[in-house]
């Protein structure tokens, strides 16, 4: 246990000096946690000691979520929790109306706010459907002017929440991709020259799994490609900012990342045949050959010697079980491969 602990210590060092040493995941991190808090005592500075609102914890409370990695995951955040605090607020209230009792309301009305929790369409924010009924039956304050100053707060929390995130550093996450834009022409390449060098000598089974684990290596990170483009093209939808911030060059097209769906070293089709020891070739193997030629169909070991001849206008059809040899109406070339190279004695 002091050997993990030692261990995620060190590496909690490490991201907090890449914070400061160069632009990352990590400073990118510490700028948004930055933000959040700021969102937050700005809230309460307005709500709290300025307003003087009976629900000034609604306000920080919002801001503080609604401080997310991009400008549009913000929008969409916050109209989930308004509707969520919204819905919440009033089932609470409806609850509270009707039994007139704080348990008997709390009885009835969180099933209903923890189902409606668990909708897809809310998200992570389905959560606060039965924080909201909880702080409404809690205080037991359900008049219409406690409901208006609660979604008054709400409201005032998610407006200074989106404020700040996008006009403080707007996120714009380009730099993954540009790093697995560079990385994957690199990788791809080492191991085409990996597997060149390695065919012209010897290579065992082992060395082989190595070449097709690394390209199914690159098919993953095809994959983290796609992802993280994704990532980048939200980070710029309705962004105020992304003009006037200082950032990396356009990352190249979407149909740069279909280049390298098909290819056999990122598709992980890849193949190298470990070398057999050579076995005795098979007596029927030529005429096997020749009757797929002829015939167009594939001719096993059990049923080389009782092959049919497809109907011809040359020559009648043999009778089932009785081999079949060619005849003056098959091409030379199939009865040369069937019989192989007529003796010198017979000609």
């Amino acid at each position: 246990m002091w050997n993990a602990l030692t261990r995620e210590a060190a590496a909690v060092g490490r991201s907090v000096r890449t914070c400061f040493a160069e632009s990352g995941p990590e400073r990118d991190t510490a700028v948004q946690s930055l933000k959040a808090a700021g969102a937050a005592l700005l809230a309460w500075a307005l709500a709290g000691w300025w307003w003087n609102a009976p629900m000034a914890l609604l306000a920080p409370w919002t801001a503080l979520f609604l401080v997310q990695s991009t400008v549009y995951r913000s929008l969409l955040t916050a109209l989930q929790q308004v509707v969520v605090v919204v819905t919440g607020t009033l089932l609470a209230t409806g609850a509270l109306a009707l039994t007139h009792d704080t348990m008997a309301a709390m009885a009835l009305a969180l099933p209903l706010t923890v189902l409606l929790g668990t909708y897809a369409r809310l998200g992570s924010q389905g959560l606060y459907a039965p924080t909201a009924a909880l702080f409404v039956l809690a205080y037991g304050s359900y008049s219409g002017f406690d409901i208006l100053h609660r979604l008054l707060e709400t409201l005032l929390g998610a407006a200074i929440g989106i404020a700040v995130n996008a006009s403080v550093l707007p996120p714009v996450h380009s730099g993954r991709v540009h790093h697995l834009r560079a990385r994957l022409p690199r990788d791809c390449a080492h191991l085409l020259h990996e597997v060149a060098d390695g065919i012209e000598t010897s290579y065992d089974k082992e060395r082989a799994r190595g070449w097709y684990d690394s390209a199914v290596r690159l098919a993953d990170v095809v994959t983290e490609l796609r992802t993280a483009r994704r990532w980048s093209d939200e980070s710029h939808r309705f962004n105020p900012g992304r003009r006037l911030r200082r950032s990396a060059a356009a990352p190249p097209p979407v149909e740069w990342d279909f280049t390298w769906t098909g290819s056999p070293s990122t598709s992980g089709r890849s193949r190298v045949r470990c070398p057999r020891r050579s076995r005795p070739r098979s007596p029927h193997s030529a005429y096997r050959a020749s009757c797929r030629r002829s015939c167009g169909r594939p001719v096993t070991s059990s049923t080389a010697g009782t092959a049919r001849r497809p109907a011809s206008r040359t020559g009648p059809m043999r009778r089932s079980g009785q081999p079949w040899r060619p005849t003056a109406g098959w091409p030379r070339s199939s009865r040369t491969a069937v019989r192989g190279p007529r003796p010198r004695s017979a000609v």
